[in-house]
């Protein structure tokens, strides 16, 4: 039998000094030992077993699709900036076996891999600058293109099958009146231009490889996202409206969105572009009723356009201005999503 043999860094546990913060205290001492492993990986599938290795899995969405397959017994390999951060959220007794990997093993942890997951780059749920903005798109764009250059460097037999790669909504621009799915073009903002170029670096990808393109809308989830940031600014106004209300509201529960990835995986009908929103968005008014109602509280005072600047600054428009997008592709594959109505959204969120 044909066998495959990759290399990467992983870190194992030592006995000699104290414990991470996040561990409980006890009389043992520990330390992290580097050393490097050699992973064999047969050229027959054993199983449904998947090698994926993950851009952006520090982050909101990333880390629930890294507990996620590391759950269901996939091997994870998680490509990052800082071993430190990664190993603070995925921490080796909770995660046995993982590999995390900094830039200069990205190389030896794509080769072998069955699949790539790309999801790096700054939030965009920030306050925005000149600066912020150039990252905004530099980290995408950069990210996107390093993936796959080493994709299309490796050798055949040990490349990649399938690239699933984010993108957003904000591909569309914004309206208030128009439709927006799969098939219809670009809008002309900033954010449309973003995700233009971010998506033509995915595209580079060697032909043989399966690509899936999931535009993402607002991902609504405990643990961050504009969520987060659009909470503390609803309380201190009454739980009103952002804005006008008026806006469209694309959003997606951060469980299906994951669901969603996790499909296209292994599915080999997932392929080109896919939004990943759920199948009922609402205008923004009613959105911030429903959050009301989970909350507890009433929805009557607005809150004012300024105020979100203030917190967000140009990235505001992320909220005050929105586009309706359904999920035509999602549909057609018969997707299921857990959470298609925001009502029940918020309520599983903020239980």
């Amino acid at each position: 039998m044909k066998m495959e043999v990759c290399r990467a860094t992983s870190i194992s546990w030592a006995n000699s000094i104290s414990p991470p913060h996040h561990f409980p205290q006890t009389s043992t001492v520990w330390k992290f030992q580097r050393m490097t492993t050699f992973c064999v990986r047969s050229s027959q599938k054993q199983g449904d077993e998947m090698i994926v290795s993950v851009t952006g899995a520090t982050g909101f969405i990333g880390k629930r699709l890294v507990q996620r397959l590391h759950a269901d017994n996939h091997r994870v390999r998680v490509l990052t900036r800082s071993k430190s951060k990664a190993l603070s959220i995925f921490p080796v007794r909770e995660f046995p076996g993982l590999i995390i990997a900094e830039e200069a093993e990205w190389r030896n942890c794509i080769q072998g891999s069955t699949a790539v997951v790309n999801l790096a780059g700054l939030p965009i749920s920030t306050r925005w600058s000149p600066d912020i903005k150039k990252e905004i798109k530099e980290s995408r764009i950069k990210a996107t293109s390093k993936v796959v250059d080493l994709i299309n460097g490796s050798q055949n037999e040990r490349r990649p099958k399938v690239l699933i790669s984010a993108t957003a909504v904000g591909y569309y621009g914004t309206s208030e009146t128009r439709v927006f799915d799969e098939q219809s073009p670009s809008g002309n903002d900033y954010l449309a231009e973003v995700c233009r170029e971010w998506e033509a670096s995915a595209l580079r990808v060697d032909k043989d490889v399966r690509l899936a393109l999931i535009r993402i809308g607002v991902v609504l989830g405990k643990e961050g996202g504009a969520l987060a940031k659009m909470i503390p600014l609803f309380m201190m106004f009454a739980g009103g409206p952002l804005g006008t209300g008026k806006q469209w509201f694309s959003w997606i529960h951060v469980d299906d969105l994951v669901n969603l990835i996790y499909e296209a995986l292994s599915n080999p009908s997932y392929k080109g572009v896919i939004n990943g929103t759920a199948p009922n968005p609402v205008r923004l008014s009613e959105m911030c009723d429903q959050l009301g109602s989970a909350l507890g509280r009433p929805s009557w005072l607005p809150v004012p356009d300024i105020a979100l600047k203030a917190v967000l600054g140009e990235g505001a428009c992320v909220v005050l201005e929105g586009q309706k997008v359904l999920p035509k592709r999602a549909k057609e594959l018969s997707f299921s999503f857990k959470y298609p109505y925001i009502k029940d959204a918020l309520r599983s969120i903020m239980s």
